[in-house]
């Protein structure tokens, strides 16, 4: 008897000897939906794939997540596109789940459906002044600067002040901190959001501080990321010599770990060499601020309801075994004056009508991708021909890459349901998909769409200088790509 009774549910569903199509339909066209389509594609020469997305562009967080800087990161939109224009595969954007579409009409439609849709919603501290306002989550920060339509219209005050202060300390605190603090003369050559790029220009941002609850042996980021920040022209880095101490504990983690260690000696050797050069007026600051966490936000005496600082509460680590440790407040505060608070402390999956959901988690429960709508013991009851792969399945955590792994494994889920008996009743499929969009008149953009909206962002680009000049309202977007 199986362990899991998914197969039995799924058994007898699906046939790799049926002569009809299988219909496979993913909602998110980010990295996890394309290698996830990719391949089921390959391991199922009668499969045909529909992709579908609620913005009318597909890639997700390959063109509103990756920096503006780091176009060698959005080379995979390359291979992404192939798998779009593959004879067995479409892409169909502009097409909301839980609006346009119910999730229990595409199961109806499809044998086989992929949710891939990532996290667009943020963790919250849950502290006093939390809802002030010039506090943002770095995502909200992150899809303004790459002209993502739904936040093309924010606007954060970068002139208020001449400090920013930053939430978290893993590569999308980077990130941020590096688009605040780099010349904008070197951002004006990249698909930066002109928008984006326009408040830059003027900001009057000139520290940024980097906090963390923990010490620089814990940072969560990789030397790569932080040698880019490191190597930025004229910025002057401040971090406290006592911050830099370390513990027997602190020893015993880079002894466990080289990432972390290197990591350790980048900050000490980017410490050291600030200490010995002279200040400089005209540069900019990047401090890091370790073994603090946040307790409250400050609101402005001038400004009701606006952000003027964070009461930061110091911390110490303690042990918690397995080498692990925790950080620990210590009841002595100190405030750090601002006028944007960016937080960086996390990504968090919304839930849909129909889904099982781990709200504590921010993931849908799953084993090897199936979803999971019960457990009983070690038995798991899985949902007949529905799946997850991405941030939705293991969390927002990972590279580009991991989720090609985590495809892999989807995929091999879906093979092994397929190999144990198919459905014999069958699915309508894309033709049944376009009824229903053209019965509720939702306006599709087809992958043919995108390339006109790709086509015309490319040559407002050779206007500028730049590789492209996004589009950054729905208005613009489907315009385009009706053209």
């Amino acid at each position: 008897m199986s362990r899991y009774l998914a197969r039995y549910l799924v058994s007898r569903c699906f046939s790799s000897v049926s002569s009809r199509p299988l219909h496979v339909c993913i909602v998110g066209s980010g990295p996890a939906g394309f290698y996830t389509a990719d391949k089921v594609l390959k391991a199922h020469e009668g499969a045909h794939v529909d992709i579908i997305d609620r913005l009318p562009t597909p890639f997700g967080l390959v063109r509103s997540g990756v920096a503006p800087d780091h176009p060698e990161t959005k080379i995979a939109i390359n291979q992404f596109s192939r798998v779009a224009q593959h004879d067995r595969c479409s892409f169909y954007g502009n097409v909301k789940l839980g609006s346009d579409l119910l999730l229990s009409e595409l199961r109806d439609l499809y044998h086989v459906v992929v949710l891939a849709y990532g996290a667009e919603s943020d963790k919250d501290l849950g502290i006093p002044g939390e809802s002030l306002s010039g506090i943002y989550s770095a995502r909200e920060f992150v899809w303004w600067y790459n002209g993502h339509p739904d936040y093309s219209s924010l606007k954060p005050d970068l002139k208020r002040s001449d400090t920013a202060v930053i939430l978290g300390q893993g590569n999308v605190a980077l990130d941020v901190a590096r688009i605040l603090l780099r010349p904008t003369t070197e951002l004006a050559s990249t698909d930066i959001a002109r928008h984006a790029l326009s408040a830059l220009e003027e900001s009057s941002i000139r520290k940024v501080y980097l906090i963390g609850r923990r010490g620089p042996v814990q940072a969560a980021l990789t030397a790569k990321e932080l040698r880019e920040v490191l190597g930025i022209k004229n910025l002057q880095i401040r971090i406290k010599e006592t911050d830099l101490s370390v513990t027997p504990a602190d020893e015993e983690e880079m002894k466990n770990s080289r990432a972390r260690k290197r990591i350790y000696e980048l900050l000490s050797k980017a410490a050291a060499a600030a200490r010995k050069s002279e200040a400089d007026p005209d540069q900019r600051e990047l401090h890091f601020v370790f073994f603090r966490q946040p307790d409250r936000f400050l609101e402005s005496d001038e400004r009701r309801g606006h952000v003027s600082g964070v009461n930061l509460e110091k911390t110490i680590l303690e042990s918690v075994g397995s080498g692990k440790q925790i950080a620990v407040g210590t009841g002595e505060f100190e405030d750090i004056n601002c006028s944007i608070v960016l937080k960086a402390i996390g990504y968090k999956s919304v839930p849909i009508n129909g889904l099982p959901f781990d709200h504590k988690k921010g993931v849908v429960p799953n084993v090897r991708g199936r979803v999971v709508s019960h457990t009983s013991g070690d038995i798991s009851l899985t949902e007949p021909g529905l799946y997850v792969c991405g941030w939705l399945k293991r969390g927002p955590v990972g590279i580009i890459a991991t989720n090609l792994y985590c495809a892999e494994e989807t995929v091999g889920s879906i093979s092994e349901d397929i190999e144990e008996g198919v459905c014999n009743s069958s699915k309508a499929g894309s033709k049944g998909l376009m009824q229903l969009l053209e019965k509720r008149k939702v306006k599709k953009v087809e992958f043919s769409g995108w390339q006109k909206i790709d086509a015309k962002e490319k040559q407002m680009g050779i206007e500028k200088n730049k590789p492209r000049e996004k589009l950054v309202t729905w208005e613009d977007l489907l315009a385009a790509a009706a053209n």
